[in-house]
């Protein structure tokens, strides 16, 4: 199991749950509730599920592919923290992860 602590975009928020190996971090964000599109459905073809890792196993996921760097040129307030939440896959390797929303995304459920 993978602990997963979101994070909302200031900070005020935090929701921890666990995932299981093979989650990808957008289902697991969507299975929670988490304000997270991914509206091409991990077809990386949108970035509507921009996010930042800030903390955790970082060192333990592979690093972007050069397709979804490109693609998160299309993402408001990327940096090098940002991630197409579509694209990491949760390994046995990795214990925890710190997932940060963005200020770009409209989180609806306040």
């Amino acid at each position: 199991m993978t602990r997963i602590r979101f994070i909302s975009a200031d900070g005020s928020r935090e929701q921890i749950v666990d995932a299981a190996v093979d989650d990808r971090l957008l289902d697991v964000a969507q299975a929670h509730d988490q304000p997270l599109e991914g509206t091409c459905e991990g077809a990386m073809a949108c970035s509507t599920c921009h996010v930042h890792l800030v903390g955790g196993d970082l060192d333990k996921l592979p690093a972007p592919s050069e397709e979804e760097e490109d693609m998160l040129d299309f993402a408001a307030g990327a940096n090098r923290q940002s991630r197409l939440a579509c694209q990491v896959k949760l390994t046995a390797d990795i214990h925890s992860l710190d997932v940060k929303i963005p200020r770009t995304v409209v989180d609806n459920s306040r």
